[in-house]
């Protein structure tokens, strides 16, 4: 479900309120490069002149829809820029904004794929937002107010027998990006939420990542489910997996051609604890945006 609703203000774009954060970088920019004895007004006055505002359609060739909602609260909004830039979004349920997110993209610095992540959404409400980058030339790119509605978030059934919420546990992990709790950002947890906008990522497992899970009872499976994540310098995506069973018997190795979806894997097997180990990566923080699998639980 999408929404997506300009807001176009009259005036020109170049005139709108900056916000708190890009005064704030604007602010630390310039008390790094006035001389101590300058007149501070005459030299405010000329760096501000020396800054270039360009509207974010200058390089931005789609229309900025934020978009995959989840029944946890967030969204997304993937944007491609064609110069790379820092990107930041702000928004709230009036145009004083409130909320900020960047990027998610752990290389930090300039980029040109974005996917910033909105959180804390109610359901069926209408928000304000605006996107702003800074390339490395110190051009900020701003958009105009827009506005989005969010759906009706009902919460269905969880299925997925790996959820903390159908009494599952993670006996142990390889790593979590930076060292993160399980609950972390980035932590494990992230891959059984059931929400395509969050991710477990380890810390540079490459081929050594793997994750271990007790069902809440033991359980006969009849699939598997399996979302790699992946960074978009094309690092961390896992190409195969196996699954191993507390009886030791080993399912797989089963292949994820494509990051952008989720696979699913017909199998046939009883357990009560598995285990998914990455066989076949391109290395770095390799992880996943959802594991899952679906049965029965024995009676």
């Amino acid at each position: 479900m999408q929404a997506s609703d300009k807001q176009r203000k009259g005036g020109s774009l170049m005139k709108r309120t900056i916000s708190l954060y890009l005064f704030a970088l604007l602010t630390s920019m310039l008390l790094t490069s006035v001389p101590v004895m300058a007149q501070p007004d005459t030299d405010l006055e000329t760096a501000l002149e020396a800054i270039h505002f360009r509207p974010i359609d200058d390089i931005v060739d789609t229309e900025l829809i934020v978009q995959n909602f989840a029944s946890d609260g967030t969204a997304t909004l993937p944007i491609e820029t064609r110069v790379p830039v820092a990107c930041t979004l702000v928004y709230g349920t009036t145009e004083a904004f409130g909320q900020l997110t960047l990027d998610q993209d752990m290389a930090g610095g300039t980029h040109s794929e974005h996917n910033p992540l909105l959180t804390g959404l109610e359901p069926e409400t209408t928000y304000y937002f605006r996107v702003q980058g800074v390339d490395e030339e110190g051009t900020i790119y701003i958009s105009e107010t827009m506005t989005f509605t969010t759906p009706a978030m009902d919460a269905e059934p969880v299925e997925n027998l790996l959820s903390p919420e159908r009494g599952a546990e993670v006996v142990g992990v390889s790593s979590n990006w930076n060292g993160q709790a399980d609950d972390g950002s980035f932590g494990v947890l992230r891959a059984l939420d059931g929400s395509p906008n969050t991710a477990w990522s380890t810390d540079g497992d490459g081929n050594e990542a793997w994750v271990e899970i007790r069902l809440g009872q033991r359980s006969v499976i009849q699939q598997v489910e399996f979302w790699t994540r992946y960074m978009s310098d094309g690092t961390a995506q896992i190409y195969e997996f196996t699954v191993t069973t507390d009886s030791g018997d080993t399912y797989g190795p089963f292949s994820l051609p494509d990051p952008n979806q989720p696979y699913t894997f017909d199998v046939a097997f009883e357990a009560e604890t598995l285990r998914f180990d990455v066989t076949d990566s391109s290395g770095g923080n390799v992880g996943a945006v959802e594991i899952a699998v679906y049965g029965e639980p024995v009676e």
